[in-house]
C-alpha cells in the first residue's frame, strides 16, 4: 500500500513537471514570435525614420527645397553656434561668417571681383516713402508696395509687372547696379518657369524693345533651370543660351545681386558667386534698366528688393592716386551706423590692396559720413570706419601697416547735398590720400 502511494505521488510530480515543461516551451515559443514581431516593427520604424530623414534633407517642414549638403552643414552649425545671434551663415557654401569685418567673412568673398561705380546715379533704400505706397523713384505698368521686413523697408514686386527706376539721365556705357534681394513662399510647387528678368533696353517703355538684352534669374527650388541670357538687335535674336549655375541653396535667404556693364560686356554676381560673364551681350544704344518678375503664384511666391544702387562706371584708382594725389570710393560698404564692413566690399578692397602692393605708396585713409545723426557720433564713426578699412588691408591683404595712417572727418566735408538719398550715398565714402 505504501509502495503504491509513493508510486502515485511520483507519477503526479512527473506529470506536473511534464506539463510545466510543455507550458514553458509554449511560452518560450510565443516570446520568440513576439520578439520577432517587435524586431520587424523596429526595423520598419527605423526605415521609416531614415526615409523621413532623407526627405527632410531635401525639403523642410514647409515643403521648401533646401538640399542635402545644406542640411548637413546647417545641423553642424547649429550645434557649434547655438544661441549666438551674431553668427551669420553663407547659404551657398555653408561657411560661417561672423561680423563682416572678420577675416573669415572676407575669405568667403575671396573670388568676388565686383567693383562698384563711383558716381551714384540713383540710390533708393525707400526711406523717403511711406509703407504701403509705391516708391516715388520707380515706375511700373502693374502694382507694388513698400513693406517692412525686420527694421528695413522692402519693395515688393509682383508677377508680370515691369519696374523701371527713374533716372535723370540715360545709362552711360559703363555702370554698375546693386540691390538686396529676398524671396518668401518659394517651395517645391513653385513653377520651374518662375524668374526675375533683368532687362537692358533702348527705351523706357514696358514692352520689349527691338534692341535689348536680358538675363533671367531662376526662382525655382525643385530643379535647376539655370540663367537664361538673350540678345536681340532689330528684333532679331543674336544670342540665347542657358548658363547652369545652381542658386537654390541661396534663394531662401537674403541675397546681394551685383551687375557690372562695361560697354557690351555683362557680368552678374549672386552673393560672392559670378553667375554670368558674357563679353558681347549688351547691344549699342542701351538707355534703360528694368525688372520683371514672371510666373509667380499670386500671394504665395513673393519677392522683394531694397538698397538699390546704380553708379556710373569705374576708374583707374592707381592713376588717379598718382596723378591727383587722392581718390575716394563709395564702394566700401558698412552696416548702418556701424564700422562693420560688408563682405561684398571685397572687390574694391582687393583692388586697393593690389595698388598699394605695386609700389611703396604711403596713404592716409579718411572716413566720411552723411549728415544724419549726431555730429560727434558721426565723427567717431568715421574714425572707426577708417580704422576698419586699414585693419582689413593689413590683416586680410597683407599690406604693410607702416604705410597706412587713418583719420575721420565725420560730416564736415560733403561732396554732395545731404537732402537726397543719392547725395547721402555719395557722402558716405572712404578717401585715400597719398602721403609720400
Amino acid at each position: 500500500m505504501k509502495t503504491t502511494r509513493i508510486a502515485m505521488m511520483l507519477l503526479a510530480v512527473f506529470s506536473i513537471s511534464t506539463a510545466n515543461a510543455q507550458l514553458w516551451k509554449k511560452l518560450k515559443k510565443r516570446a520568440e514570435e513576439a520578439a520577432k514581431e517587435t524586431l520587424k516593427e523596429k526595423v520598419a520604424e527605423k526605415a521609416a525614420k531614415e526615409t523621413d530623414k532623407a526627405f527632410d534633407s531635401i525639403f523642410n517642414s514647409d515643403g521648401k527645397f533646401i538640399g542635402l549638403k545644406k542640411r548637413k552643414k546647417r545641423k553642424k552649425r547649429r550645434g557649434k553656434n547655438q544661441g549666438d545671434p551674431s553668427v551669420e551663415t553663407d547659404m551657398e557654401n555653408g561657411m560661417e561668417m561672423q561680423n563682416e569685418t572678420d577675416i573669415e567673412g572676407f575669405e568667403i568673398y575671396s573670388k568676388f571681383d565686383f567693383v562698384p561705380g563711383e558716381e551714384v546715379l540713383l540710390y533708393d533704400d525707400f526711406s523717403d516713402d511711406a509703407l504701403g505706397d509705391f516708391p516715388s523713384k520707380w515706375d511700373t505698368n502693374g502694382s507694388g508696395e513698400l513693406v517692412e521686413i525686420g527694421s528695413e523697408k522692402w519693395f515688393r514686386l509682383v508677377s508680370k509687372a515691369v519696374y523701371v527706376p527713374m533716372l535723370e539721365t540715360e545709362l552711360p556705357e559703363e555702370y554698375t547696379i546693386e540691390f538686396d534681394f529676398l524671396t518668401e513662399g518659394l517651395d517645391k510647387k513653385t513653377s520651374s518657369q518662375a524668374k526675375l528678368e533683368v532687362w537692358l533696353e533702348d527705351n523706357s517703355g514696358y514692352q520689349g524693345s527691338p534692341n535689348r538684352a536680358w538675363v533671367e534669374i531662376p526662382l525655382c527650388l525643385f530643379i535647376d533651370p539655370g540663367f537664361v541670357v538673350e540678345k536681340r538687335i532689330d528684333s532679331e535674336r543674336i544670342m540665347r543660351n542657358t548658363i547652369q549655375k545652381d542658386i537654390r541653396n541661396a534663394l531662401p535667404e537674403q541675397m546681394h545681386v551685383s551687375i557690372a556693364v562695361n560697354k557690351s560686356r555683362f557680368r552678374m554676381w549672386i552673393n560672392e558667386n559670378k553667375v554670368v560673364d558674357i563679353p558681347r551681350l549688351v547691344p549699342e544704344g542701351i538707355t534703360n534698366f528694368k525688372l520683371q518678375p514672371r510666373n509667380l503664384r499670386d500671394e504665395i511666391d513673393r519677392i522683394f528688393i531694397t538698397n538699390f544702387k546704380m553708379a556710373a562706371g569705374g576708374q583707374d584708382l592707381r592713376n588717379q592716386l598718382l596723378e591727383e594725389g587722392r581718390f575716394s570710393t563709395t564702394g566700401i560698404l558698412f552696416n548702418s551706423g556701424s564700422a562693420s564692413i560688408k563682405a561684398e566690399s571685397h572687390g574694391v578692397l582687393k583692388r586697393i590692396a593690389n595698388m598699394l602692393q605695386q609700389g611703396d605708396i604711403s596713404i592716409n585713409i579718411i572716413g566720411h559720413t552723411d549728415a544724419d545723426g549726431d555730429d560727434d557720433m558721426n565723427f567717431q564713426l568715421s574714425e572707426e570706419r577708417a580704422q576698419a578699412v586699414k585693419s582689413v588691408l593689413v590683416n586680410q591683404f597683407l599690406v604693410d601697416e607702416s604705410l597706412i595712417t587713418t583719420e575721420g572727418k565725420g560730416e564736415e566735408e560733403p561732396v554732395a547735398d545731404n537732402t537726397s538719398p543719392e547725395g547721402k550715398a555719395q557722402n558716405r565714402r572712404v578717401e585715400f590720400v597719398k602721403t609720400n
